[in-house]
């Protein structure tokens, strides 16, 4: 892998996440990552650029000398996806960058195992709201480095989250929302609640992702929706409204 420099968006939960991600392998020196984690609720959309600006002022680089934005693509909240979305586009379409979209349940599986270097199998699950839960099955593949999807991302009831039949850990705050209901808890290795998406891990991801050739083009970005949803909020229309006013004209380095 040669030397990448990323910018990193989630807002897929109740936090504004992002990071500036830098590594050289040539130097054999571990990743630089720059974070702002910021516990925001619903309103990312006013912090999102601020926090990217401290970011890239303090690990000393501008938006053009980063090679891709990478973000949260979901599933998770409906308005932090359109934000961390359609701010990456804003970013990247302004310094003629691609964009990295990243799994938001992939990235709390790469949180389980930066807390548990041993991991190799994370069942992830998330409060999806709406006595729901996101979840998916990750399995890490030694051989190249990465995690290997074992069941793609779903939406259940708490009690329909199926557990792997070999050891493995959870990952997510469902355990902690449903308890006894998610059944799989009672099986694991242990319970990682604290192993959510956030910008860290997005871009650890993302830096793997673009080395495969995994960067596209800014208007190809989407979130990933797995709840059909019909309607908006007017909180949710004006935050979208926002966050896409803000994608337009954006004011970074």
């Amino acid at each position: 892998m040669s030397s990448i420099t990323l910018l990193a968006l989630d807002t897929s939960t109740e936090f504004c996440s992002v990071a500036v991600y830098r590594h050289d392998p040539a130097n054999g020196a571990p990743a630089l990552v720059v974070e702002r984690h910021l516990d925001t609720g619903p309103v990312s959309s006013t912090h999102i650029l601020p926090a990217a600006r401290d970011v890239l002022r303090e690990a000393g680089v501008t938006l053009a000398e980063c090679d891709a934005i990478a973000f949260g693509a979901g599933p998770g909240s409906f308005t932090g996806l359109r934000t961390a979305c359609g701010v990456a586009q804003g970013l990247a379409f302004g310094a003629a960058l691609p964009v990295v979209p990243v799994g938001t349940l992939l990235a709390c599986a790469e949180a389980a195992r930066a807390l548990r270097v041993d991991t190799q199998r994370v069942l992830v699950a998330l409060d999806a709201r709406m006595n729901e839960a996101y979840w998916a099955d990750y399995a890490w593949d030694s051989a190249t480095n990465d995690w290997r999807e074992v069941l793609p991302a779903s939406l259940d009831a708490a009690e329909r989250v199926r557990a792997p039949e070999v050891d493995f850990v959870i990952a997510g705050n469902a355990a902690l929302a449903f308890g006894d209901r998610l059944q799989a808890s009672a099986q694991a290795q242990a319970v990682l609640a604290n192993a959510m998406p956030r910008a860290r891990y997005v871009a650890s991801l993302a830096a793997r992702a673009f080395a495969r050739g995994g960067a596209i083009p800014a208007d190809q970005a989407m979130p990933v929706y797995i709840r059909n949803k019909v309607a908006q909020t007017t909180a949710e229309r004006e935050a979208i409204k926002q966050a896409a006013a803000q994608a337009n004209a954006p004011e970074v380095p």
